[in-house]
């Protein structure tokens, strides 16, 4: 019998190249399985991942693991709506008229003036019409005034500051060591009657002196003086945080 060639033996088992790819999927089939188990486990997720892989195996590449009919969540914070500065001067106009309107159907325009600053509307009330020279007790007569004023603070619902204010004469009283305390014992009397008696919420409304530290005009006069000596009711239309 004649001998086989060592080169006719026939050859049996996979190809070299079909062990590398086999060796090669299988890694790549592990390290899939590892990086979704450090995500959060979804059945559908699982799914959707063990049919790709499938798929990539099986030569069918139009299979994707990722939804291409959702965008990617691309939304950020809305901005925070900003006041504008021409509402805030709308509105601010709209309460002056209101005001101004009121104290003329009261009969006040006479006793009381109004005006508008950049944090919004003051009523401004003479000295003489609420207190007599160097004293903080509010004058009886006056009191129809404040009661008038104290209806117009329930209709217009805003903050209110009631703002004391004197000339620069020095005063040195038993009772008041100088301007400071002055107007603020006159503010605080004013907001009181507003709380105890016209029943202002005491939650809105607030008291400050300033002295003779911001005069409207000149102390150089009589006139002067009388004019700087008075009390706000200042009603507020601009936020106190705002700036315009």
């Amino acid at each position: 019998m004649p001998k086989k060639q060592k080169g006719d033996e026939s050859k049996s088992g996979a190809p070299g190249w079909m062990t590398t790819y086999s060796d090669m999927m299988s890694l790549l089939l592990t390290f899939f399985i590892l990086l979704y188990s450090f995500s959060s486990l979804d059945a559908k997720k699982f799914q959707d991942v063990a049919n790709a892989l499938q798929a990539v195996l099986t030569g069918q590449s139009n299979i994707t693991i990722f939804d291409e009919s959702t965008p990617a969540d691309t939304s950020v914070d809305a901005p925070v709506a900003v006041p504008d500065e021409d509402d805030f001067e709308y509105e601010i106009q709209e309460v002056y008229e209101q005001v101004k309107k009121y104290l003329e159907q009261e009969g006040l325009d006479a006793q009381v003036s109004v005006t508008m600053n950049k944090r919004g509307i003051s009523i401004d009330i003479k000295e003489r019409v609420l207190f007599d020279l160097g004293k903080a007790d509010i004058k009886q007569e006056s009191k129809v005034i404040l009661d008038k004023v104290g209806q117009l603070l329930k209709i217009i619902d805003r903050d209110v500051v009631v703002e004391g204010h004197t000339d620069n004469l020095p005063i040195n009283t038993f009772e008041f060591k100088s301007n400071w305390e002055l107007s603020v014992i006159r503010a605080v009397n004013v907001l009181r009657y507003f709380v105890e008696v016209q029943g202002i919420d005491p939650r809105r409304i607030s008291a400050t002196g300033y002295g003779e530290y911001q005069p409207i005009t000149s102390n150089e006069t009589d006139a002067g003086k009388a004019m700087n000596r008075r009390v706000n009711i200042l009603l507020l239309v601009y936020p106190e945080n705002e700036s315009y």
